[in-house]
């Protein structure tokens, strides 16, 4: 699970509903996903669909990335 959104760098932390993913798991964030990629993964081409969220109590075991990536000229 990245921690941000690819486009506008807005924090997605595991518990959010606001993150969206293609089937590489590249992450978005509702506003971007909808509004500049149109439900269409920029990288691949792919569907977005909502983030499934982590359970808290996983987290420990098997946390959230904390490497951010950005996509170059998203907007």
């Amino acid at each position: 699970m990245r921690p941000g959104c690819e486009c506008c760098d807005v924090d997605l932390p595991p518990s959010s509903t606001e993150a969206w993913i293609c089937s590489f798991e590249c992450t978005w964030c509702s506003t971007c996903a909808s509004d500049v990629l149109h439900g269409r993964c920029r990288n691949c081409g792919g569907e977005l669909t909502r983030r499934p969220t982590r359970a808290p109590e996983k987290l420990a075991a098997a946390p959230a990335s904390t490497t951010r990536v950005l996509a170059a000229d998203c907007r």
